[in-house]
């Protein structure tokens, strides 16, 4: 794939740090139906929470977490941190 066809998201949430970060976040969401999201830290660390099947992800800069259509998950901050969710309409490359 050639770096223009790469798919780019619709819509980002602001950059949230530890002390930002919204309580819904935090507690047991899911995207949308036909939605991906991609959770990217631009600083520190961050526990993603998949609930169904159960499994976790520790994030950094280096590590984003990818949440699927309609997947229960939640975040967690690991100290000082600042991430965003970026949100595509079909699987994104990454």
């Amino acid at each position: 794939m050639t770096e223009n066809s790469l798919v780019q998201p619709y819509r980002s949430t602001p950059v949230f740090d530890e002390t930002t970060l919204p309580a819904a976040l935090r507690g047991r969401h899911s995207t949308k139906a036909g939605i991906w999201g991609i959770v990217r830290v631009i600083e520190g660390r961050v526990r993603l929470s998949y609930l169904d099947p159960p499994s976790e992800m520790l994030l950094d800069p280096e590590t984003s977490g990818l949440l699927l259509p309609e997947q229960p998950h939640f975040v967690e901050p690991l100290g000082p941190m600042k991430m965003r969710v970026d949100f595509y309409d079909q699987p994104p490359d990454g």
